[in-house]
């Protein structure tokens, strides 16, 4: 109760008595006024009157609860009539009522009298002018006031501290959250920012009372700290280099070099903000209040004892932790990796990314190649776990054998057909036919299709298999020298015109070229145009090459060999004339 309001109820309650004496005195006498005694009567009349005034509507007053009915309670606040109080003021959220007669309750006179007489108060209006009297003395003290967070709304959230308050995002935390919806039910203190009594705004602060306790902390903190500790933090934010932990109001860094023994790709994929993390004091600067830390050195660096644990020759197994073009990363354990370079993932298979028979994940076993502890390096191989094929493959198929297996794959350079344990033979596209020309494999063979070869070459080293088809059969070319030698007339279909002569087929397979320079002994400019393919042509065989598989023809030359035997068959005709007229004229010279 506040001095004006005990000094108006004395007053009143002396004014109240003194008139209550002045009646029993005089009562049943005859009652023989003075005229000091009408001036005294008159001051106290006035006095109780200004006592009455003092009560003025919309101030805070202290009474006692002296009747409770089913609509109102009755309240005295020393009034000449009690005041009314909605019942409802005093049902709690349990619908319960929280008021006895004889309790003393703060009020708020709202009306003095209302067109009844009737004195109106109200509990809750007045806990509301007190609780604007507390926020302000908050406000001024800068102390806090403790309220609970009740919902979000746009900016912030929405507190309940007796009254409705704004919470903007930005006071809501120490550093910036971007999600609000975890502070939603819980209670926390606040300090005061801002108040609108009138407009009823009120704004508030939770990271004004967090920044009072961490600066103590910090100086708490600061005195105590040593390099080498290791202490509790808190995750506050993440970067592309690393983690800022809170070590007791002070902010250490955790760069990604120190996170972990092994590879991080990004600190977010480790540790979250609000995360509590152990920490290793590295570095500490008391001046500038730098704190270096690190997350690794809390525990043995594993490469420490990867000498024994992972030597050359031994087995290990462990899952797959990344995948690049050059290879496939195996975690051995936290902290240790090995690379399974893509050359030591299969013997036969020809892998072009470790994608194709790995996954993230996959549990492996491979075979420790080499261990360099300084580097922080383990070689490993899957495909040295089993025995290599190449080393059998040329037993179980000796140059000359005659294989069957199915088209692999076509290419444009030849085709690879499956012979055994992954191994795939090559037949190029030169060993197809003695003497057919190809443009592409596609137009004698498709995939899946079974076909017969001979093996030609085994390279174990470069691992590579070829196969011939041609080689089925003998080699036409063998014969060709002594069938078509030079001066043979021979005859054939014309197959290409080109701008240096013609090809000729003189048999399946086998085909000659005319040079432009032994077409006839014709005097016309342009005598490829007398040509066309499939025309009859005949020739005569110039030269051979067995070795480089050509037949040069020539019809300048046919024509000659034919002029000469003619010139010879004429010349040989007229001997033959002469000489049958001479023996004519001796038989006659004979006779006479």
């Amino acid at each position: 109760m506040t001095e004006n309001e005990v000094f108006v109820t004395e007053n009143m309650n002396t004014a109240f008595t003194y008139e209550q004496e002045v009646f029993h005195e005089g009562a049943g006498k005859d009652f023989d006024e003075t005229e000091e005694d009408t001036q005294d009567s008159r001051d106290f009349t006035e006095l109780y009157e200004e006592s009455l005034k003092s009560i003025q509507e919309g101030k805070v007053v202290n009474g006692q609860i002296v009747q409770i009915d089913n609509e109102y309670v009755l309240v005295d606040i020393g009034y000449k009539s009690e005041g009314m109080i909605q019942v409802s003021e005093f049902i709690d959220s349990s619908g319960n009522l929280t008021a006895e007669v004889g309790d003393e309750v703060d009020v708020l006179l709202v009306r003095k009298e209302d067109k009844d007489g009737r004195v109106i108060l109200s509990k809750e209006k007045a806990a509301s002018v007190k609780l604007w009297d507390h926020i302000e003395e908050v406000y001024k003290d800068q102390g806090t006031i403790r309220g609970k967070i009740i919902s979000k709304v746009k900016g912030g959230l929405s507190v309940d501290i007796g009254l409705p308050a704004f919470l903007p995002g930005s006071q809501a935390d120490l550093p910036p959250l971007k999600d609000l919806d975890p502070l939603v039910g819980t209670e926390h203190d606040f300090r005061v920012i801002k108040y609108e009594k009138q407009q009823g705004n009120i704004v508030i602060s939770r990271r004004a009372v967090l920044e009072v306790a961490r600066m103590a902390l910090r100086e708490k903190t600061l005195e105590s700290l040593e390099e080498g500790a290791v202490v509790d933090g808190t995750v506050t934010n993440i970067t592309d280099y690393g983690l800022f932990v809170d070590v007791g109001g002070i902010d250490g860094l955790v760069h990604v070099t120190n996170m972990s023994w092994g590879k991080v790709g990004h600190p977010s994929e480790m540790y979250q903000i609000g995360e509590n993390i152990t920490v290793k004091i590295l570095n500490f600067d008391k001046e500038k209040q730098r704190v270096s830390l690190g997350v690794k050195q809390v525990t043995r660096d594993p490469w420490s004892m990867a000498e024994e644990k992972y030597p050359v020759g031994s087995k290990i197994k462990g899952s797959i932790a990344g995948l690049k073009k050059y290879g496939a990363f195996v975690e051995v354990e936290e902290g240790i990796q090995g690379l399974v370079h893509i050359s030591e993932m299969s013997w036969t298979r020809k892998i072009r990314h470790p994608s194709d028979i790995l996954s993230m994940g996959d549990m492996v076993e491979a075979l420790v190649l080499n261990l360099d502890v300084a580097k922080n390096r383990i070689s490993l191989s899957i495909k040295q776990l089993e025995p290599n094929p190449w080393d059998v493959i040329a037993e179980s198929y000796p140059v000359g054998t005659i294989i069957e297996g199915k088209i692999k794959n076509i290419t444009d350079f030849g085709i690879f057909v499956g012979i055994d344990k992954g191994i795939d033979g090559l037949v190029h596209t030169s060993d197809f036919s003695w003497t057919r020309q190809l443009n592409h494999p596609s137009e004698l063979y498709k995939k899946g299709e079974e076909v017969r070869a001979v093996v030609l070459e085994i390279d174990k080293e470069n691992e590579h298999f070829s196969l011939g088809i041609k080689h089925l059969e003998p080699d036409p070319w063998d014969e060709i020298p002594q069938k078509y030698k030079p001066g043979t007339r021979v005859s054939g279909t014309v197959t290409n015109v080109t701008d240096f002569g013609l090809f000729v087929e003189l048999e399946k397979g086998i085909e000659g070229l005319i040079h432009v320079s032994q077409l006839a002994n014709d005097k016309q400019d342009n005598q490829l145009e007398k040509f066309q393919v499939k025309d009859e042509v005949e020739a005569e065989v110039v030269n051979v090459s067995q070795k480089d598989k050509r037949i040069g023809l020539s019809i300048r030359k046919l024509e000659e060999s034919t002029g000469r035997d003619v010139y010879k068959g004429y010349q040989g005709d007229e001997k033959k004339a002469l000489s049958s007229l001479g023996d004519l004229l001796k038989d006659k010279i004979i006779g006479l």
